[in-house]
């Protein structure tokens, strides 16, 4: 065997299969949030009978950065399946609560974000 073809082996050796995760995008993407339910769209399915449902997500909190207090506004955009859709249609708008989910475009060709919310939890009471 040549010298080239020797390195060539240990080079394939020593190279994670094609699946290996370190060979992929990284994996975390979650992000949870406390917020005020804006605004949300009435109930609707997909072709596949799953519900589904858009809202829109006011943040307000102070943050600390770089030393100091920064106050941070935004609303996020979030869609939701399933029973967590289900829960998002019977909370009235205005209410507050804690979203967790992951992030992904809103639209499938498109280059805006939306939280895919799959847990929430109301944060005041329920009356």
């Amino acid at each position: 065997m040549c010298r080239s073809e020797a390195n060539e082996r240990l080079r394939r050796r020593l190279r994670p299969p094609r699946n290996d995760v370190s060979e992929r995008a990284p994996g975390h993407n979650r992000l949870a949030i406390d917020a005020t339910l804006a605004t949300r769209d009435a109930l609707r399915h997909t072709p596949a009978g799953v519900p589904a449902i858009d809202a829109v997500l006011m943040h307000r909190s102070e943050q600390r950065e770089a030393g100091s207090l920064r106050r941070v506004e935004c609303e996020i955009a979030a869609v939701a399946f399933g029973g967590i859709a289900e829960t998002i249609a019977r909370l009235p708008v205005g209410a507050e609560v804690r979203c967790e989910g992951f992030l992904a475009r809103r639209w499938r060709t498109g280059l805006t974000l939306a939280l895919h919310v799959d847990r929430i939890e109301r944060l005041d009471s329920d009356t």
